[in-house]
């Protein structure tokens, strides 16, 4: 017992101090990855308490009529799970990361701002309330906002105004940057918005995509990401602990919401923007599976491609249970982000 209560320590003592030590690639993993091991265990301690204050607040979450049957006894599970990841984020980020380290400040922000947002259309969507949330409209002016705050100090303070093309090179787009990462912080929030439907998606293939982007961001020496993108990946995986099938707990928007906005962010951060459908091609396909829908419905007067979308709802009514749904996204995810790596590389 005295040599692991030595170790916890070591490590402690190693974060606490990391802003004052040279950062070195290699000890900026290490500090990393140990805060990702620090977050997870943050998530799972937190974890049933903060259920049981959300069963005691009747914080339920409410499914759609239009879902499938199945789904139907998930009603009133606890929502807003999202905050179990975000705080252990924030308060790593604050105890830890700040000194010396200002730009942590603003994948952090996005994910506070955004989680904010999520919580409140999740607040106002909860059993019982007869409502489903904030208006489409009114959510997306504030993602929209949140993405162009974000992308002006990405352009502006930190200088990020280029692209990189795999086997190509970095070229310089100018005042281009600014829309594109709009688009790309605000799409990707609603992206993974739309794979939260099924127990552990979200947040796996989330986990995924932020160690790919944790692992792009080491190879160029990005401390900052790095560090960020780690704490998600120790905060996910501890959500996932209590989201696995069948959930205990639901991210909803306040997780959800938060999680693509910050992917996103820590992408443009990294450069490796163009990247981003690849590395989080479950969320582009869960998308686009939407959009498609939308656009041949109306098109053809009410004809439909997919049984029901977002995508995983199809392979659902196709009879493909919810662990397999789960589990063969999980493996597209794990391929797509070394993928991602290898053309980040190349």
């Amino acid at each position: 017992m005295i040599p692991t209560l030595n170790i916890v320590a070591d490590l402690f003592e190693l974060l606490r101090s990391n802003s004052l030590l040279p950062r070195d690639p290699d000890h900026n993993l290490a500090v990393s990855l140990g805060l990702s091991a620090v977050t997870f265990l943050m998530t799972v301690s937190m974890g049933r308490p903060f259920i049981q204050f959300l069963r005691a607040k009747k914080v339920g979450k409410q499914i759609r009529i239009e879902e499938p049957e199945g789904h139907f006894i998930k009603t009133g599970t606890p929502t807003m799970g999202g905050f179990m990841i975000t705080i252990p984020v924030l308060l790593a980020t604050v105890a830890f990361n700040l000194a010396g380290r200002l730009s942590m400040l603003l994948p952090v922000g996005v994910l506070i701002c955004t989680a904010t947002l999520g919580a409140i259309d999740d607040r106002m969507s909860l059993v019982g309330t007869n409502r489903e949330g904030l208006a489409a409209r009114f959510k997306m002016i504030w993602l929209l906002a949140f993405a162009t705050v974000s992308a002006l100090i990405l352009y502006f303070p930190l200088g990020l105004r280029s692209i990189y093309i795999p086997a190509m090179g970095k070229y310089e787009i100018g005042l281009l940057y600014i829309p594109i990462a709009i688009l790309g912080i605000s799409g990707f929030a609603n992206a993974v918005n739309l794979t939260d439907g099924l127990d552990s998606l979200a947040g796996g293939t989330a986990a995924v995509a932020f160690v790919a982007y944790g692992i792009i961001a080491y190879l160029q020496g990005q401390v900052q990401v790095v560090t960020f993108c780690f704490m998600m990946v120790g905060s996910l995986l501890g959500f996932l602990w209590f989201n696995a099938h069948p959930a205990q707990v639901f991210m909803g928007d306040t997780g959800a919401l938060a999680i693509g906005a910050s992917l996103a962010t820590a992408a443009f951060m990294t450069g490796q923007w163009l990247l981003l459908p690849i590395v989080g091609i479950v969320f582009v396909a869960e998308t686009l599976s939407v959009m498609l829908q939308v656009a041949y419905f109306k098109w053809t007067g009410g004809k439909r491609i997919f049984r029901m979308t977002p995508i995983h709802l199809h392979f659902e009514l196709l009879g493909w249970s919810e662990t397999q749904i789960t589990m063969r996204f999980w493996l597209i995810s794990m391929m797509a982000g070394l993928l991602g790596v290898a053309l980040a590389l190349i």
